[in-house]
């Protein structure tokens, strides 16, 4: 058994979001995700095949959504981002950063 802490390891400059696998088997995958000041490319929108739960844990961040309204989640906010609905990252605080948590019904590979 191995212990560490949500918000450890978190570099003090982030040039690219970073993605840390917390746990994964054939039915969930569990990972981090840091962002400061990401967001989506311009026209790039998420389709996954599976369901996706998001938490931010810390920070702030905007989901844009192809076909419904924006969500604007603060620490504590979680969605249910169900399989094949087109979304994106629209921003992330760049102030300061946010930690989200990530979890996805099966295994995105």
């Amino acid at each position: 058994m191995s212990q560490t802490h949500i918000f450890a390891d978190i570099p003090k400059q982030l040039p690219e979001e970073l993605f840390t696998t917390l746990f994964k088997n054939p039915h969930v995958h569990i990972e981090r995700i840091v962002s400061q000041g990401h967001a989506s490319a311009e026209g790039f929108w998420y389709d996954q095949p599976w369901d996706e739960w998001v938490l931010v844990l810390q920070g702030q961040a905007q989901l844009a959504y192809e076909d419904q309204a924006d969500s604007l989640l603060n620490a504590g906010d979680y969605v249910l981002i169900t399989a094949h609905t087109k979304h994106r990252v629209a921003w992330t605080a760049a102030e300061e950063v946010t930690v989200w948590l990530a979890v996805h019904s099966c295994s995105p590979d």
